[in-house]
């Protein structure tokens, strides 16, 4: 099975994030998206995110019955900050009968060089590239598909900041997220 591998901090999830997955399922050659929620991504502040299993859990409300999006905690289990080479290897021993590639966004594309072991992932392993506004991508590596996704100006800092200030986050994300959201008290300072 050909699995699209879409890492992130899913802090929280939104449409914008289901959008792409949804995309790159039905559009880049790929059995199943597989969500990677990452407990502690290197380049981010631990203390910005929302606790790992809440964001987990959100990640699956959020995916619940698609048959073609899965959520994995695979991260949770490998030594913090996560690493993409180092959950590729793991998935690929724990796997061996399936191919992954990484689903990433332009601008992250456009910094793989200050990913560990960038040279290693970009020889070994395919990526499914969806572009950003602003972030075009000229020269792509062999194993690199390039897609133009449907996009959303919408992040999951807007999200976080719009609900610190009271205000609504309906329709940004999926209704049984907003309410385990609001349930939970989450992103409320």
């Amino acid at each position: 099975m050909h699995i699209g591998l879409y890492f992130g901090s899913f802090n929280p999830v939104h449409v914008g994030h289901l959008i792409i997955a949804n995309y790159v399922a039905d559009n880049a050659g790929v059995d199943q998206v597989w969500f990677i929620v990452s407990p502690q991504n290197p380049l981010k502040p631990a203390a910005s995110l929302l606790n790992e299993y809440h964001r987990l859990y959100l990640v699956k409300l959020a995916t619940d019955n698609h048959p073609k999006l899965k959520v994995s905690d695979i991260e949770f289990k490998l030594p913090r900050p996560s690493y993409t080479i180092d959950t590729l290897i793991y998935l690929q021993e724990k796997y061996p009968q399936h191919q992954f590639s990484v689903i990433v966004g332009s601008d992250s594309y456009q910094n793989i060089d200050k990913w560990k072991n960038s040279y290693v992932l970009l020889k070994n392993y395919s990526f499914i590239v969806y572009e950003r506004p602003n972030h075009k991508i000229e020269n792509l590596s062999p194993g690199v598909k390039l897609l133009k996704a449907p996009m959303l100006d919408i992040s999951s800092t807007l999200l976080r900041k719009t609900i610190e200030s009271g205000k609504s986050i309906r329709y940004l994300v999926p209704d049984n997220v907003l309410e385990e959201i609001e349930k939970g008290g989450y992103y409320k300072k």
